[in-house]
This record gives structure tokens, sequence and C-alpha cells, in this order.
């Protein structure tokens, strides 16, 4: 009766203000969220971000570390706009401590990725359901990707023409990103003129969350048009520390703000978007999740729920990096005259070699017979990265991104401490099975034979790496461990399952189990991981889930065609 009478003051004059929805993280799920959820002139919205926002001043230019695409490792490289994770050392890579950059500002992680617009693949969502997300199979799922989009070759059965996340292809025509293409299909895998389209096997074109020379995050596709709405309250820089219950109901959150402790109420729904690791850490520190464990922190328990923390599954990828005899690399962009020049251009017009992230071609193939879908992926890039962009390139060179898409490793993470300042502790468990290990050398040698056809042969100087002398399996997996690194997709620690799976934490509304009032809506209740780039995916659990959320009958188009390989018995 007290929280019921605080909530009937007017929100002007009291302490703890109420919203119909709280949504905590204004990232990738958080800011799609905000805006359709204040479509509804009589709800309205509080959205909490632990970072600040996309822009200083109101400026894309003054903020061009986020904005300008070409500059995607600045802030890979600090932690102002970066939760900065590391994971514990992975005993079946040397031992090596990983680096896990998440967006901590507006926009979240899609004002910090390489802006690649990949769905996945149609099996995906149809695993899903099979999985028990009932209604999230590709059938409902398509519709959501479309409405999300805008692409700018226009609207057909798969894109969408008149959604807020603008899409684009490249256009710097580089002559590297066309030997990639075609020395794909000298190879003997298709072209597709369409990844996220019909036909996601094989070597074309990316799709890429750019617009007229901008990076599109989900802030300035979702978030910046709603902000002039009466009903959205937007809160920046404030840590969401705990869910508030009331029994089983969850009623609001606590944050900290300016060093000051804060609350806010929901009268609807209390809705996490804060990712696949915040997410499940605010669950746990807020007594929902494994209960011995949290017994153990001394944190008191609302609901046992093990599942929360668990099923972490992530992406790896390397680098397969070839010298270019020709100096056509973005070597020379790199050196301060050019990367002046650069920068003027695009801070005058948004145009040139500053407008894109570079990664303009790409594929997916089978690795072996008998896969049904693709389950490796490859980025192409007229250029050489170390150490995630945080090392300057030292030649001219090109290289392919490449990794395995389901691998079957799977890790857990947990809280280090009842602190919500404390990173929690991040175990992917990778290479852990002798199959992801296989995929991995598989993809060494798929990208060296794609690199060996005759388009690449004006360019082709030594191999980088893995360099010439690494050749026998044993000097593949050792090269793997030493040099592959996250691509950056953790998901799947709040599994959507059915009720009768022990570890599943939310339902296929996205609604947490035993809880009332509370739903988990981000990358985090994803089944299992798709096979592909995880931004496009996660705004696409947010539409549907905004659907859900506001009683929408769901969209549906069935009988959508999808490509099948003509055989299974080849590995293309």
């Amino acid at each position: 009766p007290f929280i019921k009478l605080k909530l009937q003051v007017k929100p002007a004059h009291q302490k703890t203000p109420s919203y119909s929805y709280v949504v905590v993280g204004a990232g990738s799920a958080g800011c799609v969220l905000a805006n359709r959820l204040t479509e509804d002139a009589q709800e309205s919205v509080c959205l909490l971000e632990a970072g600040p926002k996309d822009k200083w001043l109101g400026s894309s230019r003054l903020s061009w570390k986020i904005h300008m695409p070409a500059a995607l490792t600045y802030n890979l490289c600090d932690d102002k706009y970066n939760w900065y994770y590391h994971t514990l050392p992975q005993a079946h890579m040397d031992n090596r401590v990983m680096y896990w950059p998440r967006g901590r500002v507006w926009g979240g992680s899609s004002s910090l990725n390489a802006m690649v617009y990949i769905r996945g693949h149609a099996e995906d969502y149809n695993r899903w359901q099979r999985e028990g997300a009932e209604g999230w199979d590709y059938d409902h799922c398509l519709p959501y990707f479309r409405k999300a989009q805008c692409h700018e070759l226009g609207e057909n059965r798969y894109r969408g023409g008149s959604g807020p996340l603008h899409v684009s292809r490249g256009k710097t025509n580089h002559p590297l990103h066309k030997a990639f293409i075609e020395a794909g299909q000298q190879a003997g895998y298709p072209f597709t003129d369409d990844m996220n389209g019909y036909q996601q096997e094989g070597v074309g074109w990316m799709d890429m969350t750019i617009y007229k020379g901008k990076r599109w995050s989900t802030a300035s596709a979702y978030l910046r048009p709603a902000l002039s709405r009466p009903n959205l309250k937007t809160e920046v820089q404030c840590l969401t520390t705990k869910v508030l219950f009331d029994g089983k109901r969850a009623v609001g959150v606590e944050y900290v703000q300016n060093g000051e402790k804060k609350r806010v109420f929901a009268d609807k729904e209390v809705i996490l978007s804060g990712g696949a690791i915040n997410s499940p850490q605010l669950l746990m520190l807020s007594g929902v999740g494994n209960a011995d464990e949290l017994k153990d922190l001394g944190i008191p328990i609302i609901q046992h729920l093990p599942g929360v923390g668990n099923n972490l599954q992530d992406h790896l990828e390397l680098y397969v990096q070839q010298q270019c005899t020709q100096p056509i690399t973005l070597y020379k962009a790199q050196k301060p005259f050019h990367m002046i020049k650069i920068g003027l251009e695009w801070l005058t017009l948004f145009t040139g070699y500053g407008a894109t992230a570079h990664l303009e071609s790409g594929g997916f193939i089978r690795s072996r017979p008998g896969v049904a879908h693709p389950d490796i992926q490859f980025h192409f890039l007229p250029s050489q990265v170390i150490d995630h962009g945080r090392v300057a390139s030292k030649i001219e060179a090109y290289q392919v991104h490449v990794g395995p898409m389901r691998s079957v490793s799977v890790g857990w993470m947990k809280l280090k401490s009842p602190n919500p300042m404390d990173h929690p502790i991040l175990q992917p468990n990778y290479l852990s099975t002798d199959i992801d290990v296989w995929e991995f050398r598989q993809c060494v040698k798929l990208s060296r034979e794609i690199f060996a056809q005759r388009a690449f042969d004006p360019f082709r100087g030594t191999e980088v790496q893995p360099g010439p002398q690494v050749q026998s399996d044993a000097d593949i997996d050792a090269f793997v461990r030493q040099k592959a690194d996250s691509a950056y997709h953790p998901s799947c620690t709040c599994k959507m399952g059915s009720a009768t799976d022990p570890m599943a934490v939310v339902d296929s509304n996205a609604r947490v189990f035993g809880l009332e009032r509370l739903r988990v809506v981000d990358a985090s209740i994803m089944p299992s991981i798709v096979s592909g780039n995880l931004n496009a995916p996660t705004i696409m659990i947010a539409e549907r889930a905004a659907d859900i959320i506001r009683g929408r009958p769901p969209l549906e188009d069935q009988g959508v065609p999808v490509y099948e390989p003509p055989t299974l018995e080849t590995q293309r």
C-alpha cells in the first residue's frame, strides 16, 4: 500500500518518480524499446544509461570518434564509452586473458561496433523455436528485421525500405574487395547479391549500418527521433545497482548517479536491456540467479534461477594476413598527414575513406560436407589490423577475418562480489572441444585457399599471418591458440526457453520466470548464438519484444523461400 500511495502522487512533486516502464540500458535493444514504447502517448518510459550521451553538444563532428565510421578502433582502446571487460585466462588458448569491449554510451555497442549488418541464417531462428523460444522462428522474425530496416537498395520480401535503421553498401569500390569476391568464386563458392536475403551462402558485398557517411547506431536511428516526446525521460551516467521487488513483483530500480543513490518506479514493467553481461549481472545483484552462489555472496534470494549467467556463447575470429605488392591498402591512410586529410573530408562532407569501416566484402561458407547452412564467416579488409586496432599497421597488407559461427564450447559468468562496480567473472571456455579446434584449423586452410586464387595474383606478397612456416595441423592449432580473439559477440546468458527447461531464464515473451513485471530484452535472451554478427538480431529482438509488450498481434510472413545448397555431399 505504501508504494501504491507513492505512485499516485504526481511525478513532479515526488522524490521517487514513476513511469509506465523503466528500461535499463540505452543500447542496441534499449533505444528501440524507448522509441516503440513511447509511440503510445498514454505510456511513459524512463531510460537509464550507465554511460554518457553519444554526442558532445549534440554534434557528430565533435564526437567524431563515435560517428566517423573509420574511427571505430579509437573507442576500443579506452574505457570512456566502453565497459572494457576481460575474461579469465583461457586454458585452451595458452592461458590468454581475452579483451571484451562493450558499449557504455547511448547506442551501446552499436556506437562502438564495426557497423556490419548481418542477420544470421533463417535456420538459426527455426532452431530457436525448437529450443523452446515459441514464436521466434524465421516466419516471425523476418517481418521485424524488415520493420527495423531502411535499405538503400529499396524493399523486397527480405529487405525493409521504410524503417528507422538505415543500411547501406560500401562505396569505395576498392580493387582488393573485388579481388576477394572474385577469388571466392574462383575457389568454387557462389556469389550472393544479398547475404541477408534469400541466400546467405557465398561471397559478396556486406550491408553496413552507415547513413550519409555516418555511423547509424540505435541512438541515431531510434533514440534521437524520440527525445522530443514528453513521455520519454532519459538519464545518463547512472549505474543501475538493483531491481526493487515487492514480493515477486518488480516495482522499480535503484541506481547511483553522481555518487547519489536514487530510485525510480515502474507502474507496468521493469525491462532489462543491459546486454549479455550487464543484464545477468543485474539480475544476480538483485537476488535472481543460482541461490547457492548468491547465498555465498550474502545476497538475499528473490528467485532461484540457475540459468542466469550460464549458456554464455561468443564467436572467435582470427586474421589471415597477406602482404600486398601494390601500394593500395589502407596503410598510407593511417599516416598522420593522410589521416588529417581523410578527417577533414569527413568533417566537411561526411564522405571519403572516413565514411566507411572498410569491411565492405565478406562471405559465408560451410566447413565440411553434411553441414546444412554456413558455419564459417569471412570479413575482408584491405588493411592490416594488430591487437584490436590498438597498434598501427606496419606494412601494405590485406586480411580476412575468419571464424566458426556455431562453436559448441559454452561458458558462464558469475558475480565477483556483491559490489555492482566490480566487473563479473567471465569464462567463455573458448576452444574447449575438439570439433571447435578442427573448425578453426579448417578456417585457416580455406582462407589460404581463397587468397591463393588467381584474382589475387596482381597483389599477392608473402603471407604475414600465420606465415609460410605454419603448415602442419599442430602448427596451425598453435597459431589459433595464440592469435584468435573474440569477435565481440557475447550472448545467451539469460536464455529464452520453455517452462520445463531448468536453465531457461525468460519465457517466449521475454518475461523472467517466477517473477512478475520483469522482462529481459537484449542479446542475453538468445537461446543459442546466431550464424553471424549480433547487432541486427538484437535490434530485431527488441522490435518484436516491443510488439509483445504493447499487446500487439505478432507480425508473420509464412513460406519465405530460403536457399538450400544443391547437395550436402560436398563442402561447396
